[in-house]
């Protein structure tokens, strides 16, 4: 079984900094980027479910559920990742997402 870790912790920190994050920041895009992931890594986990149904698009939930979202997007993932190229590609979708962020 694939430990994933790595991803669920770096999913919170991520959530973390959202949550201490001045609403001017969130305002300013960081809400918006974690929505972003949010969706992406909902998309992946649906597509890895089941590939013949249609993902459906997470709702934006306002800016201060963004970190919430990350966080149940990314849990879904890591229970179906399958292997550590896709858990690398996970990270690496979350570290440049913290980044864009910038939090």
């Amino acid at each position: 079984m694939l430990d994933t870790t790595p991803l669920t912790r770096a999913v919170d920190h991520f959530a973390d900094r959202l949550r201490a994050a001045p609403q001017s920041r969130l305002q300013r895009g960081a809400a918006a980027e974690a929505l972003g992931l949010a969706r992406e890594l909902a998309r992946w986990a649906q597509r890895l479910e089941d590939a013949a149904e249609l993902p459906r698009e997470m709702p934006d939930a306002g800016m201060f559920a963004a970190a919430d979202q990350i966080t149940v997007a990314a849990h879904d993932l890591a229970l179906v990742l399958k292997d550590d190229g896709e858990l690398a590609e996970a990270l690496g979708l979350v570290a440049a997402a913290q980044k864009r962020a910038g939090v």
